[in-house]
């Protein structure tokens, strides 16, 4: 539908202000996330772990293609997060007045590609939406960027047209194997006996291609200078939902398609996840520039998902579910916040800011509040998702107790690095020595209603969810469970009994003897409809 509706903006009349274009796509963007909103309420059974929504259409038979698209807990509530955040960017642009035709397609283009990356159920078509959004983004920071955006926009480009690369190669070699017509839908490539070795070079090179979207270090290195160069409604996108991506279809491929593999590889991603926190919470807080002090933030939060994906718990997971979700409201809230004290200040060098607190009260507030999200603090989305990954992580049966204390006790000390380098970056823009010829010559005008508007719209989701975690667990609470079911019998079959190190040597009775036929259900049963369906 946004895609639709975005291909009618060059027929649209509009004086050349952009006045009419933009409220066409922010009527479009309420509208796709209204119907999302009705989907999730009148078409989605949180209770079944199996697809919901289903449409299929035969696209191109000989090749196995076809239009298959469907929803369950992993991809429904990345689907409202998506329509809800792109709604608030349209709201954020409100100031764009260069080329507001193509900047409003765009966005609009994005919102439909991004909406089909986590609907569809098709490893090809999948391929063609994780494209789809490449372009627009591409455009958006070369176009609109700031001084470096060429460089910007052709690192991201590159660093994410060759990560998907290794999307086709895996999706062609899982849809071909095992002989017979080739097929690429979810549900027939789970069914599929993939032999070990095969699964795990599909899985490292799927690894990489949804690392760089993650993005895991080191692979991270395009996404400080994108928001670094990117406005403030595309700052929004890239935060709080491009990076969701790379979480997506981790769980939906490496965990869900290739479970034998992950069950060797989920100690690798708990390291990687460590090493994200810590190495990105180091470089954010030796960070001068406001809008890469915010990215690397969001790259060291990012690092929780990894840990939760590879806890093999149903709590950890549930929490690195909870964590994309809690990161990419609080990521487009510290961004949009980002944007609008730019304009006012000119600069981005927090060397350059301070005092401007006393003018700024309002705007003050809404920096607190949102930071206070960032650093986890209790009563805030970001607190519950984190404890669900830390306790996950550390009441897995199937690591060793030893693992499980280092990892842990790594993961801490982001955690304690996370309020430090936030509320010293407060004190540097809003209190500290003051910038005579900064506050002598900017005009420093607090907050506007409508920045009040969509920081609010933000807020009520992130602290209902600190309050409430069920609001949002419950939603995908049987998928998550489903999936962990097919972890553990992965992880029974792929684990000798007698192997020291990271796995424990005793594994618990559920995982050592899962069952054949309850075994064979588990594989399938998290991608196959619904019975209603």
């Amino acid at each position: 539908m946004p895609i639709a509706a975005a291909l009618l903006i060059p027929f649209i009349p509009d004086p050349g202000d952009g006045k009419t274009i933009r409220w066409y796509a922010l009527g479009v963007a309420l509208v796709t996330f209204l119907v999302t909103a009705g989907a999730y309420l009148n078409g989605y059974d949180p209770s079944v772990a199996g697809l919901q929504l289903i449409e299929r259409v035969e696209w191109v038979p000989k090749l196995g293609l076809a239009w298959s698209v469907g929803a369950d807990g992993l991809s429904m509530p990345l689907i409202l997060l998506t329509s809800f955040i792109t709604a608030l960017a349209v709201l954020a642009a409100w100031p764009v007045t260069f080329k507001p035709r193509l900047f409003y397609f765009l966005i609009l283009a994005m919102d439909g590609g991004q909406i089909a990356v986590f609907a569809v159920q098709d490893m090809l078509l999948f391929f063609l939406s994780w494209e789809l959004e490449l372009l627009p983004v591409y455009l958006l920071l070369a176009i609109w960027g700031a001084k470096k955006r060429q460089y910007a926009a052709t690192k991201f480009i590159l660093y994410t047209a060759g990560g998907s690369v290794f999307i086709l190669l895996a999706a062609l070699a899982m849809g071909f194997q095992g002989g017979g017509p080739p097929s690429f839908e979810y549900t027939a490539l789970a069914a599929k006996e993939f032999g070990t070795r095969f699964e795990l070079l599909a899985y490292a090179g799927l690894l990489i291609a949804f690392g760089v979207k993650l993005p895991i270090v080191p692979l991270h290195t395009w996404l400080p200078d994108a928001h670094g160069e990117a406005t403030a409604p595309v700052h929004m996108l890239l935060a709080g939902i491009l990076l969701k991506m790379g979480g997506y279809a981790l769980l939906r491929f490496n965990v869900q398609l290739l479970p034998d593999a992950h069950a060797q590889f989920a100690p690798l991603l708990v390291v990687l996840g460590v090493v994200n926190i810590i190495y990105a919470a180091l470089t954010s807080f030796a960070q001068r520039n406001l809008k890469r002090k915010i990215a690397y933030s969001s790259i060291s939060h990012m690092g929780f998902v990894l840990i939760g994906i590879g806890s093999f718990s149903a709590l950890g997971t549930s929490g690195a579910m909870l964590q994309m979700v809690s990161h990419g409201l609080i990521g487009a809230s510290l961004f949009f916040l980002v944007g609008a004290t730019y304009d006012r200040t000119h600069t981005l060098q927090l060397d350059e800011m301070g005092g401007v607190g006393q003018k700024m009260r309002k705007m003050f507030a809404l920096w607190t509040v949102c930071s206070l999200a960032s650093l986890a603090l209790p009563g805030m989305s970001g607190f519950v998702s984190e404890l669900m990954v830390f306790v996950g992580f550390v009441t897995s049966e199937a690591y060793s107790l030893s693992f499980r204390i280092v990892m842990a006790s790594l993961a801490a000390v982001g955690v304690i690095l996370t309020p430090i380098y936030l509320l010293s970056m407060l004190r540097e823009i809003f209190f500290g020595k003051e910038n005579s010829e900064l506050v002598s010559h900017s005009k420093l005008v607090d907050a506007e209603p409508r920045e009040i508007y969509v920081i609010s719209c933000l807020l009520v989701p992130i602290i209902g969810i600190g309050l409430y975690p069920r609001l949002m667990t419950d939603s995908y609470r049987a998928s998550i469970e489903a999936l962990v079911q097919r972890e553990e019998a992965s992880m029974a079959r792929m684990i000798p009994a007698g192997r020291q190190g990271l796995i424990r040597q005793n594994l618990p009775l559920a995982l050592l003897n899962p069952g054949g036929e309850a075994q064979q259900h588990l594989l399938v049963a998290p991608l196959l409809p619904s019975a209603g369906g």
